[in-house]
């Protein structure tokens, strides 16, 4: 019997590499050509007048604008698409072909009329794989969309299935990075994919998210980095992935498709937004956060290969956590800290400094598989003086969405440290986040934007928006929040199903921290 699984397993790791390695032929045979971002001019474009002018009022330093608010963070995406005339870069791990997902969409195809080079890199697993749209896109003269380490096996699941399998090593790291760039006078960086629940358009349960718009060198910064994703040997042209048949008929169906979309009923609160925001937008963007420090960090590509360790984003944040001196205030929807992560805040908490960390209560999270990691590190946290707050899946008085949601679920990815320096981005407080995805945002020392960050921590800790985790003196769990002024007290993870419980306990009992 040892024999026989020896065998199997030896023929598998066989398979496997004979698959990773017809897999590097095939990638090197559809390769595109290399692309760059297009130079900035003075004067060129609407938003080179408009941007340039506050810029170059401060020289050197980078502006930011928190995007807190769902419905402004899908309408600064429609608005920097229907400004641009040069070019528009977008790099996402997920884009969803549903109403904001087409809506975005049809901006860009509107962008490319005009003239605009569209260049947009997806996730496979994310996107790249499912969007008739996106293919049809592809292969419109001024859109170019690549797929970030994408299967070779396009349509049906069972060939698709074997290869993922066989590649399982390398599959499983993803691009999970998100970036908005108009003209590369501007950038939108932060946790939000697109698509309805990242803007408060999905029935069932919308994000809570972060997102800053940088404008100055920072956007170089973030353009440099999707070139450097865009010119990746993981990045491969969606047009020579999955050819269609007749691509002109096929994009000659795309318009009037997504203007169908534009023309539904529930469409035209997002429409109307950027139609209304765009006369704000000077005066909201002229009024930026203005900082010297301000540093758009990333992951290399080549992470998604396991090569590069020492420049991967995570070593970048450790001078941050190690320089606080007297509190930090850690928002992750999953939060494993592992074992090192553990030790180090509790360093951070026996020196002094008040460590408090936002995440998802298991009712609230749309993983319960990690909430299984996250679950056994709760009591050495409390332990070690460190304050932990659960967000409640639907909290007192929370508006509804525009679709009639009042559900919520944490995706913010972002800290702030002594009320000055802070970060916003794409990476989660979890093993994936550390070692297998790639991920990027923005670090920076600014305590007008730190000081924002920290009025929306506030308000989503508070006990009507957030379970606050305890210890008892027996050394159990507690979870404390309040309705309508009552107090509400539970001893287990409050307002979790049954097979939540379960999924998260047995998820807890296995070794997979590392794929968590």
């Amino acid at each position: 019997m040892i024999k026989i699984v020896a065998l199997a397993a030896l023929g598998f790791v066989a398979a496997s590499m004979l698959a990773t390695w017809l897999y590097g032929h095939f990638a090197a045979s559809v390769q595109g050509d290399p692309s760059f971002a297009l130079p900035v001019a003075e004067d060129e474009t609407t938003l080179d007048y408009r941007i340039g002018q506050v810029t170059a009022a401060h020289p050197g330093q980078s502006g930011l604008v928190l995007l807190d608010e769902n419905l402004d963070a899908f309408a600064a995406r429609g608005i920097a698409a229907r400004l641009a005339e040069r070019s528009l870069d977008l790099l996402y791990y997920i884009w969803n072909e549903d109403l904001t997902g087409r809506l975005l969409m049809a901006e860009m195809l509107a962008a490319a009329e005009r003239g605009v080079r569209v260049r947009i890199l997806v996730d496979d697993i994310g996107t790249g794989h499912s969007s008739d749209a996106m293919s049809a896109m592809a292969h419109h003269p001024r859109i170019e969309i690549r797929v970030f380490n994408p299967t070779r096996a396009r349509p049906g699941r069972l060939r698709r299935g074997i290869e993922m399998a066989l590649r399982t090593f390398s599959v499983t790291r993803r691009m999970h990075n998100k970036a908005w760039i108009a003209d590369g006078r501007i950038a939108i960086l932060g946790g939000r994919n697109i698509g309805d629940a990242y803007f408060d358009a999905a029935q069932s349960t919308n994000f809570r998210d972060m997102d800053v718009l940088v404008m100055g060198p920072a956007v170089a910064l973030t353009e440099q980095i999707f070139d450097d994703y865009w010119n990746s040997g993981l990045a491969l042209p969606a047009d020579r992935l999955s050819p269609l048949r007749d691509p002109d008929a096929m994009l000659a169906k795309v318009a009037p498709e997504l203007a169908a979309t534009a023309a539904r009923p529930d469409a035209q609160a997002y429409l109307e937004r950027i139609a209304g925001r765009i006369a704000m937008f000077d005066a909201e963007v002229m009024q930026p956060d203005w900082t010297p420090s301000a540093r758009v960090i990333a992951d290399p590509p080549e992470k998604a290969l396991g090569r590069k360790g020492e420049n991967w984003l995570m070593r970048e944040l450790h001078p941050v956590f190690a320089a606080t001196k007297q509190r930090i205030e850690i928002t992750s929807p999953y939060f494993i800290p592992g074992e090192e992560g553990t030790a180090t805040l509790t360093r951070l908490a026996a020196r002094g400094v008040t460590v408090s960390i936002l995440t998802n209560s298991l009712a609230a999270t749309d993983v319960a598989a990690v909430h299984g990691g996250y679950a056994p590190y709760r009591v050495p946290l409390l332990k070690a003086g460190i304050n932990l707050w659960e967000l409640r899946p639907e909290a007192t008085g929370r508006k509804l969405s525009l679709r009639g949601s009042s559900s919520a679920s944490l995706h913010t990815k972002a800290f702030t440290a002594d009320g000055r320096r802070g970060f916003i981005g794409s990476m989660n407080f979890d093993p994936r986040s550390a070692s297998l995805n790639t991920e990027m945002g923005v670090l920076f020392d600014c305590p007008t934007i730190a000081a924002k960050m920290e009025a929306v921590w506030q308000h989503d800790t508070a006990p009507d928006h957030s379970f606050e985790v305890r210890l008892t003196p027996d050394g159990t769990l507690q979870w404390r929040a309040s309705d309508d002024g009552r107090t509400l007290t539970y001893d287990r993870d409050p307002e979790a199903s049954f097979w939540r419980r379960l999924t998260a306990r047995v998820v807890g009992w296995l070794p997979l921290e590392s794929q968590l």
